[in-house]
């Protein structure tokens, strides 16, 4: 199965905001960016063909570009959802004085974030929705999500490693190919 996983358009949050899971808006630049997106997937179509299915983050960051790239009926599943960031969501993470941060970023992919979840619990529902898609028997698939669940995705595909992530995390408006055997 060929999956186009396509990450959001820039957001309109300040730099080090940790906004995760936060339905947060999109920069004024959106519709160009969008534009540039929806060009991107229609190359993509024309060479390759169409989408067997295509689905999309609940979030509005990543609805907004599933319609404006022609996808309004895209499914929405909260396992493509960003990373929850519990009691840290909205804050600078240099501004954050819980003292469980210093873990975190010491192992950010076994230790939850103070009410929210790990790395590994995000890569275990991304891993649990493409292990459901896999079964419908989809030959292309389109995604649109998060950094996160990208990265989720390709270590899961087995193109990126898990010490890799950060590295691997994928541009604002980004689209990421990967084949889920």
């Amino acid at each position: 199965m060929e999956v186009t996983l396509i990450r959001h358009t820039a957001v309109d949050v300040p730099l080090g905001v940790c906004y995760g899971q936060t339905d947060v808006p999109l920069k004024e630049s959106f519709e160009q960016e969008a534009l540039v997106v929806a060009e991107n997937l229609r190359k993509q179509i024309m060479a390759e063909g169409v989408f067997d299915e295509v689905y999309t983050s609940p979030l509005s960051r990543c609805t907004r570009l599933a319609v404006a790239c022609g996808y309004a009926d895209a499914l929405r599943d909260d396992r493509l959802k960003e990373l929850h960031f519990g009691e840290w969501e909205m804050q600078r993470f240099d501004a954050i004085r819980d003292p469980r941060i210093h873990e975190w970023f010491n192992d950010y992919y076994n230790v939850a974030t103070t009410g929210g979840e790990s790395f590994m619990m995000q890569y275990e529902r991304v891993a649990a929705f493409l292990d459901e898609v896999k079964q419908q028997s989809c030959e292309r698939v389109a995604v649109f999500s998060h950094g996160g669940v990208l990265v989720c995705a390709q270590i899961y595909a087995g193109v990126v490693e898990r010490e890799q992530a950060f590295e691997a995390l994928t541009s604002y408006g980004g689209m990421v190919r990967i084949t889920i055997d």
